[in-house]
């Protein structure tokens, strides 16, 4: 490589190497030779420059890849901005005959695309230097886009970026035509083409007046019309582009010159608010058509629609400002709030769409409230909020002094503001809990009347607003310790004295217990004496429950909310009472069986609805209990804890009888007492109710196979059981990002509800696994299919063989008997449940049983591994591993390696090929050299063949995230095939288009094994060692420069593993720059990749580091000087850290 290192291409040299080699050799010549140009001066370049522009042009006819091509035109645009340019029409010239050349043959195309590319950048660096030879090249590249496919379209858009931004105004003559072009793509079936129409669109606004003006509407539209069906990149960067020209449009103060020429068209903040509104409300449908669905009470705006709007809300304001915000806050609360209000029902028509909306309307005042307002206009705008929920009681006041019932309880201004007051609560106790102990003057400030307007919404008909409210009030107590006790006491006070008041009695038992749930954050806790006040008040509540019919549900629901929430404080209170408990827990079940008969002949559906309520939050406590007071649970107390145990199973085995008798108003009491009695049931030791297995077992399967479910949400089900390497295959849709509040929904699918509290009010004063943001429960039908997934493993594992037996071939009956989309949902609940069952006999070093047993297990995973769903796929591969582990037999891993030998020679379909290839890396992770290194040498064959598929990206994909599995369990045994496996992924990351991204990050996953099973001998300087060398860094260098942002993530990891192996090979000035610029990227994981890297260098080489940031912020600082603003101080502050 080294004889790549000169200003013209050694030609010699290049000759003498194969195909492979020669695209590497070109790729490090170019790299070297960006920087020489850089360093060589004028005259130089001048002497070599004839020479020079014909090899590079040379190089358009030699099908260069992606990145080359990238390079190639990089260095013709400095080669010809620092020497003459009288040959660059020439070049522009050469470029234009090619994209217009008939040869059609993928074999041309590469050549074709890389003309593209060095028009763009030659315009984007020469502009107007090239005179007005842009017409032709624009008008050239729109004919070819007609027939060009979506990499023609990805690289032409860009290319058309380049040259707007080249050229600036002096392209006005085009702007049009690139417009209309620009349009059709992006709504392109390829995510990548409407993302690369995006950048094109957001280049043309800087000069094109007409887009932030006359056009908005349509712009606006086309914008939500690129939202449906998109993926997360596609939302970034359209979201991104509307909200930017929405915002210009709003503080554009128009030239008199261009106002002369074309008609401008004033657009006021209520109108660009109005128009996102549209888009929230209605999707990119017209008027009409969303009026016609509302008649109908259907809903035409997707979720990807509405979260994609939502995104370009945030981008608005955060391109205005917080100044900005704060000047105009109470116009854009107003209106944010409004998109949850009774005038747009249908936003909230279905309980699905209010809790997606709510989150949309949640994370937009999170985004902006919270990330770009200062403290001081933060205390404003919790004095806003607070006006706003004084208003919004008042006329929920109105309605409910309405002396008619009807027309009180059937009020849309009561069902549809709920919404808007549990956004403002929401937002509310954020804002307090980010300001601490800031926000204390607002409490004490009776114009506020903060609390009181928080006390008086617990009150409101809304089971979600009352919790909202408790929640905020959480928020408080978290914020501000010293104001725990004083509302604890004011809302037991409240609770005690409106006993007779259904909302008081949930609504302040809401409060209580959520504000028990921030104890824990409270270093001085709360006086001892109120844990006696909270179980008195509690035990009276469930001894009055049956005093009154119209208050028996919401007290025994209070009653048992306050013991769980009382549980959370710990042994040292729990202790005083817990006989009182016991007594309690052992009153609300039936002795024996003959009692249940005698209740089920007695009931009607209004007392089975309360006594289920009751046993549910019983088992609910017993739960809290087991979980926080682990030190009270002696012998003594589990044998006296047990006893309800069985009378709960028997319960649970006639409940399908009872739903039958007393019909639809049980079915969702019945599915949270399942619920709450699986939870309990995972956290206790199976010894516990080992009389009770076969009975829970069959009524796990009943539940896991039941007809009236007919949702298959996996990626709630399916995350847990696979590997978490393995989900990175399925990016972006389970990858952590900004956004992922809002994204969730659209993991879950449109026939299915993102969690929220009021789908299971004891969450409120457990800890949600997110921090301190507001727990979300999943609705109960979900949840209680993930706790019998979970307990189905844990029992099955303990039941007989025999009637283990007898239970996985009536799952396998219940998938055959089952047709379409019916089956999938038993599929995933079955696999799910038995990759739960082999996980946890493996975790505990079990037996899987006689040899019918594996039959069982192999068929049901051979079917889930061939399953359309690439989620199912994932734990069917972690299964198959876990169940050659168990069985723990060479012979036995051989046969199973074989049969998916034997499907990836004969399978051309996707599903199988990408199933089997990950099933042999699942089984080297858990099996090692699981046998010869012959086994080892077949799997590598294959891999190397499916990674070549350049027909299915999915294919490749899978495949390399197989191979870097393998070499990651392989260890030394792979040292013979590193350097074939590194030649493999050099040509793939130099071949493989962009648009691809995710064989790329595949890609850079077995760069990164490579790296560390190559380990310390990467500082070797034998000849061989130093091309394994350059290699690596020439495939870090290709992923640093891809657009996407997991890949360069990747590339920052792999540069991490090789500055750890072999610091002097790393340059580290070229390093921190780039972790410089992404430090400020909008990219989470990509950021997180920037820290862990720094974390790194600054451990060893914190002042060189340091010296490199600051060097870079100087040189750099007209260009970056938005991100060194941002980032300096961080890299800066690390550095100093470890100096010190």
């Amino acid at each position: 490589m080294e004889l790549a290192h000169s200003l013209l291409l050694n030609e010699e040299a290049y000759n003498q190497l194969g195909e492979v080699q020669k695209a590497e050799f070109i790729f490090e010549w170019l790299r070297y030779l960006e920087k020489l140009l850089l360093a060589t001066s004028r005259n130089d370049v001048r002497e070599k420059q004839k020479t020079l522009v014909e090899q590079l042009l040379s190089l358009l006819n030699s099908s260069p890849g992606p990145p080359t091509r990238k390079l190639l035109a990089k260095n013709l645009a400095i080669l010809y901005s620092i020497g003459d340019t009288f040959s660059v029409h020439e070049a522009i010239d050469k470029c234009n005959d090619l994209i217009r050349s008939k040869d059609d043959s993928p074999s041309y195309l590469p050549t074709k695309l890389a003309a593209v590319v060095c028009l763009g950048s030659l315009y984007k660096k020469l502009g107007r230097i090239l005179g007005n030879t842009f017409t032709d090249t624009v008008g050239n590249i729109l004919k070819a886009m007609k027939s060009a496919e979506s990499q023609g379209r990805y690289e032409i858009m860009l290319s058309l970026q380049n040259i707007l931004n080249g050229l600036g105004a002096a392209a006005a003559a085009c702007h049009r035509d690139v417009y209309k072009a620009a349009r059709s793509c992006l709504t392109d079936r390829s995510m990548a083409v409407r993302c690369a129409a995006a950048k094109c669109l957001l280049e043309l606004q800087n000069e094109a007046i007409f887009m932030w003006s006359t056009d908005l509407d349509s712009v606006a539209t086309l914008c939500f019309k690129s939202f449906e069906g998109s993926n997360y990149d596609v939302r970034i960067s359209v979201s991104k582009l509307l909200g930017i020209i929405l915002a210009k449009a709003v503080i554009s103060k128009h030239p008199g010159t261009a106002a002369s020429r074309q008609s401008i068209r004033r657009v006021s903040l209520e109108e660009v608010l109005e128009l996102l509104g549209t888009g929230f409300l209605r999707g990119s449908s017209g008027f009409l058509r969303a009026s016609g669905d509302m008649l109908k009470g259907t809903s035409s705006v997707s979720r990807d629609v509405r979260v994609g709007v939502t995104q370009a809300y945030v981008v608005f304001v955060s391109t205005l400002g917080g100044a900005w915000l704060e000047k105009n806050f109470a116009a854009f609360f107003s209106h944010i709030l409004s998109l949850a209000s009774p005038s747009h029902p249908k936003a909230t028509q279905t309980q699905i769409d209010a809790v997606c909306c709510r989150r949309c309307v949640s994370f937009i005042l999170r985004t902006t409230i919270g990330g770009l307002l200062g403290e001081k206009a933060q205390l404003a705008a919790v004095k806003d909020i607070c006006q706003a929920i004084w208003k919004l009681k008042k006329v929920m006041d109105a309605v409910m002094s309405d002396g008619n019932l009807e027309t009180r309880l059937g009020s849309t201004d009561v069902a549809a503001s709920q919404h808007m007051l549990v956004c403002a609560l929401q937002e509310l106790g954020n804002l307090i809990h980010n300001l601490g102990t800031t926000a204390a003057p607002l409490l004490q400030d009776s114009s506020t009347g903060l609390l009181d307007s928080i006390l008086s919404v617990i009150l409101h008909p809304s089971i979600s607003v009352r919790l909202a409210a408790a929640w905020c009030l959480h928020c408080i107590a978290v914020a501000l310790p010293s104001y725990l006790t004083p509302l604890l006491d004011r809302c037991l006070e409240r609770l005690t004295g409106h006993k007779s008041s259904p909302e008081a009695v949930t609504g302040f038992s809401f409060a209580v217990a959520a504000l028990l749930g921030a104890v824990k954050h409270c270093p001085l806790g709360i006086p001892h004496g109120k844990g006696k006040i909270i179980m008195t008040l509690a035990e009276d509540l469930l001894c009055s429950a049956a005093q009154n019919s119209r208050l028996s549900a919401q007290r025994t629901q209070a009653g048992w909310l306050l013991i769980s929430a009382l549980m959370t404080l710990g042994p040292a209170v729990v202790s005083h009472h817990l006989a009182r408990v016991l007594l309690l827990w052992k009153c609300v079940f039936p002795a024996s069986p003959k009692d249940l008969e005698t209740e089920k002949s007695r009931g009607d559906s209004f007392t089975w609805q309360v006594t289920l309520e009751g046993r549910a939050g019983a088992l609910c406590a017993i739960k809290s209990f087991v979980s926080h007071c682990g030190d009270l649970l002696t012998e003594e107390v589990t044998q006296r804890l047990l006893p309800p145990l069985p009378c709960a199973v028997d319960l649970l085995t006639q409940l399908s009888s009872i739903l039958k008798m007393y019909g639809s108003p049980l079915k969702t009491p019945s599915v949270v007492y399942r619920q709450r009695l699986y939870e309990l049931l995972i956290l206790l030791p199976p010894e516990t109710y080992e009389g009770n297995l076969c009975a829970i077992l069959r009524e796990l399967a009943a539940d896991l196979t039941a007809p009236d479910i007919q949702v298959a949400a996996s990626t709630f089900l399916l995350p847990p059981l696979c590997h978490q390497d393995d989900l990175l295959i399925l990016s972006p849709f389970l990858q952590e990002t900004d956004h992922r509040f809002i994204e969730e929904q659209l993991l879950l699918g449109n026939g299915v509800a993102c969690g929220s509290l009021e789908y299971d009010p004891y969450s409120i004063y457990e800890k949600d696994v997110e921090g301190d943001s507001v727990p979300k429960p999943l609705p109960p039908a979900l949840s209680v299919i993930s706790s019998a997934s979970k307990l189905f493993g844990v029992v099955c594992a303990h039941v007989g063989e025999t009637q283990r037996l007898l239970i996985l071939g009536q799952l396998l009956d219940s998938i055959k008997h089952t047709k379409g989309a019916r089956q999938q949902v038993v599929q995933l609940h079955v696999v799910s449940s038995v990759s739960s069952f082999l996980k946890y006999v493996a975790g505990s070093k079990g037996c899987l049983g006689p040899e019918e047993m594996k039959r069982f297990a192999l068929t049901l995973v051979m079917g889930a591994l061939e399953s359309p769903n690439p989620l199912l796929r994932c734990a069917a591969a972690e299964s198959w591993a876990r169940l050659a582990q168990m069985v723990d037999d060479g012979a036995f891993t051989a046969g199973l390696a074989q049969v998916s030998f034997d499907k990836l020679k004969s399978a051309r379909d996707v599903v199988t090929r990408t199933g089997h290839s990950l099933a042999l890396g699942s089984l080297h992770r858990y099996l090692g050299g699981i046998s010869s290194s012959q086994h080892l040498n077949s799997c590598i064959g294959i891999l190397y063949t499916l990674a070549q598929d350049s027909t299915s990206p999915d294919v490749q994909t899978w495949a390399l995230h197989s191979l870097s599995l393998i070499i990651d369990s392989a260890g030394p045994l792979y040292y013979v095939h590193v350097e074939p496996t590194l030649s493999l992924i050099i040509m793939l990351l130099l071949n493989v288009p962009p648009t691809h991204a995710e064989v790329h990050q595949s890609l850079g996953r077995c760069l990164n094994a490579l790296i560390t099973t190559l380990g310390p001998e990467l500082q070797g300087n034998s000849t061989s060692i130093s091309t394994l060398r350059t290699s690596c860094l020439l495939g870090c260098a290709v992923m640093q420069d891809n657009p996407d942002c997991l890949v360069q993530a990747q590339a920052i990891s792999c540069l991490q593993q090789l500055h750890m192996f072999a610091p002097r090979h790393v340059n580290l000035s070229s390093l921190v720059s780039c972790l410089c610029v992404n430090l400020c990227s909008p990219y989470l994981l990509l950021r997180r990749a920037v820290l862990a890297c720094l974390r790194q260098l600054v451990q060893r080489e914190a002042a060189e580091v340091s010296e490199h940031a600051v060097m870079l912020a100087k040189d750099s600082r007209e260009e970056l000087t938005p991100v060194f603003t941002a980032s300096s101080p961080g890299v800066d502050s690390i550095c100093r850290n470890h100096l010190e």
